[in-house]
């Protein structure tokens, strides 16, 4: 087993990334750059990383900031509860911790947006320990390494691909393999199309030696994603647009965005518009022409985002259904930070020049 590890350890030498977490010791940084990397790609999260570093270089001007201000920073990014988390997770580290994080694995998992994974990175990586770091990457890699038939996101799946890692975590050297693992796999192991050819692994890998590379990990069957119509308005009042935020929890929390939602059964897309907006606003609109129409896809479910111009007619707004809403002028729509959705909304809008007189 160490003949592995000591295998992947010399080919990390002469192919590991250049990466800028890499090359810092600080463990805010290397935060930064973990909570980014979930569910994102490498080339996404470096433009993003080191903006969002020159503007919050540490856990106290990040703890200081508003959530708007996060949000804005991170937007594009996309999982907006992960700003949220760090947001927490800056706020919980300067309040309770003096400013440092913590270096034990049970006080790491009890702070906002901590997981195991992300909690192995951070003591491995970040404080020396030899603790593992296990993430989708390292699962698809051991599965075919060791040709593993359970779903490694299973329970016993889980469980053995655990300790085939703690087996060959060489001492002193975790966060050295665990950022070697990561490389492996998203660059010679990734779902698809693997090059074999190219892995320091390849004569020990069981998936290499009966051709399952493309069958394993295995996989359950994935049911078709539901599909939803929304239903959302541009509404203007003497040259400005009324915009809502999003409930702090939840799906895009904290996010603004154009007030409207989805459509019910029977209902046409301006019906849906007219009733989410008096539901969400206490207010009265008149629906009228589209704007845009945009296809967006989501983690569990897609939608087709309806937006249309619409004139407010009465009533005072109210956060009924939002955390807060404004009347902004249309060159004031990039201080706030909104979905990938309605940013496709906004594009359209400075497309056209739309006069509202």
């Amino acid at each position: 087993m160490q003949n592995l590890a000591e295998r992947l350890l010399t080919w990390y030498t002469c192919n590991a990334r250049d990466l800028p977490w890499r090359k810092t010791g600080d463990p805010y940084a290397i935060t930064v750059s973990e909570f980014m990397l979930h569910q994102t790609r490498v080339q996404t999260v470096l433009a993003y990383y080191r903006r969002f570093l020159e503007r919050f270089p540490g856990w106290s001007s990040l703890a200081s900031a508003s959530l708007d201000e996060v949000l804005k920073a991170w937007e594009g990014l996309g999982y907006y509860a992960r700003a949220r988390n760090l947001h927490a997770l800056a706020k919980r580290v300067t309040s309770e911790h003096r400013g440092s994080l913590p270096k034990t694995l049970e006080e790491l998992l009890g702070l906002p947006g901590i997981g195991p994974y992300t909690a192995g990175a951070l003591l491995s990586i970040g404080f020396g320990q030899d603790v593992p770091a296990i993430d989708g990457n390292v699962r698809r890699v051991f599965s075919r390494v060791f040709g593993i038939q359970e779903d490694p996101r299973g329970s016993a799946g889980k469980r053995r691909v655990h300790e085939l890692v703690v087996a060959l975590l060489p001492p002193g050297r975790a966060g050295t393999f665990n950022q070697a693992l990561m490389d492996l796999g998203a660059t010679v192991c990734p779902p698809r199309n693997p090059a074999c050819e190219r892995c320091p692994w390849e004569a020990a890998c069981r998936a290499r030696q009966l051709n399952l590379q493309e069958s394993l990990p295995v996989r359950p069957s994935r049911k078709p994603l539901p599909h939803q119509d929304i239903a959302a308005g541009v509404i203007w009042r003497d040259g400005h647009i009324l915009i809502a935020q999003r409930p702090p929890k939840g799906l895009l929390g904290g996010l603004w965005e154009f007030p409207g939602g989805k459509r019910e059964p029977g209902e046409s897309l301006q019906e849906c518009l007219t009733r989410e907006v008096r539901e969400e606003l206490g207010i009265e609109i008149a629906v009228g022409t589209p704007l845009a129409s945009v296809r967006h896809a989501y983690t569990h479910f897609r939608i087709t985002l309806y937006a249309f111009h619409c004139d407010y007619v009465g009533g005072t707004p109210q956060a009924i259904g939002c955390s807060a809403w404004k009347w902004v002028a249309p060159h004031q729509l990039d201080e706030y930070a909104f979905p990938a959705a309605n940013r496709t909304i906004i594009a359209r809008l400075r497309a056209i020049k739309r006069d509202p007189g």
